[in-house]
């Protein structure tokens, strides 16, 4: 039986122990579809993970990795045969059952999904979770019936995974997009993907009020916290803002006066175990309408031997749009 590389965590007081070894399928946890996966990334929620600046691993030893794509290698689930091209977003895998940063990955076939033939395996990777969750949020602006004929669209955490990619579909789509970053220095790159306007983060950081001038018809939110409390108070009349992060908190501190005043929706936004169906037209929409030349230029290629050294990277923000991680 042959061996692939893999990065197990393992637990400590410390802190998550890292190390690379070598294992077969027999160390493999149950699962009907057994994957050969060729492209991983990395998340915020990885970074978390591997430096365990928050419990995401809850069974120990774990291989970490939210996302993987690959080739179906051998398959005992009516959907899937040897050769198909999938992807896996979440589930708890990297969480409670071993996830991409190995050679090989062993899972139930009811969380996979069949690759969209428009994507190479190393683009869908360059997607990942961030931009799979951006394209759920913007399901859920136009389910609330956010267009561009509306107004803007805010997007906060801009230069980020779930940010780029937010900022290049709904771009192409025709909206007004306002970016709110940290890194303003990051303005020219933020343009270059379709952001009308660049704003610095400051401005929605603060303590927000109950209600505040209308600026957008709707938003993108990887912040959480006095960013997201901001954005509800400047959202115009029937607005909708997409909540799908929490890189400033966990908390909360708005009012009820942009629900009951402006009739503003709040739309959580869960990529972990959002349903199959929901997944397939998250991803026939990223095969139709994003930009895959503004995807390549938001993106980067690192082997995945490096993964633990841009862990604390994504965490301080310091990489720009998404790493496609290839295994070697």
């Amino acid at each position: 039986m042959g061996t692939f590389k893999a990065l197990l965590a393992n637990k400590t007081e410390a802190g998550p122990s890292l190390a690379w070894q070598e294992l077969t399928e027999a160390d493999l946890m149950e699962g009907d579809v057994t994957v050969a996966v060729s492209h991983t990334t990395i998340n915020y929620k990885d970074g978390l993970a591997l430096t365990g600046k928050a419990p995401v691993i809850r069974r120990w030893p774990m291989i970490p990795g939210i996302d993987l794509a690959g080739s179906v290698v051998a398959s005992t689930h009516a959907d899937f045969k040897a050769g198909d091209g999938v992807v896996l977003n979440g589930w708890g895998v990297g969480e409670t059952h071993y996830g991409g940063y190995a050679g090989r990955a062993r899972l139930k076939g009811d969380w996979l999904i069949i690759r969209p033939l428009e994507l190479s395996a190393a683009e869908a990777m360059a997607i990942g979770t961030a931009g799979y969750t951006a394209m759920l949020a913007l399901l859920a602006l136009e389910r609330n019936g956010v267009s561009p004929g509306k107004g803007p669209v805010v997007v906060t955490g801009a230069a980020g995974g779930v940010g780029s990619i937010a900022i290049i579909l709904l771009a192409r789509l025709g909206y007004h997009v306002i970016a709110s970053t940290g890194r303003t220095s990051e303005a020219d790159y933020l343009m270059g993907l379709g952001a009308a306007e660049v704003i610095d983060r400051a401005q929605l950081a603060g303590p927000a009020r109950p209600l505040g001038k209308e600026r957008w018809a709707g938003g993108i939110d990887a912040a959480g916290s006095h960013t997201l409390a901001n954005l509800l108070s400047m959202t115009q009349y029937g607005g909708t803002i997409a909540a799908c992060g929490l890189a400033q908190g966990m908390d909360l501190a708005s009012s009820v006066a942009p629900f009951i005043l402006r009739g503003v929706t709040l739309a959580g936004i869960d990529s972990v175990m959002a349903p199959k169906a929901l997944r397939q037209e998250a991803w026939r929409r990223l095969a139709r309408d994003l930009d895959k030349a503004k995807l390549a230029a938001s993106t980067t290629n690192r082997p995945l031997a490096e993964v633990t050294a841009l862990a604390p990277d994504i965490l301080a923000g310091k990489i720009r749009g998404r790493v496609i991680l290839e295994v070697g």
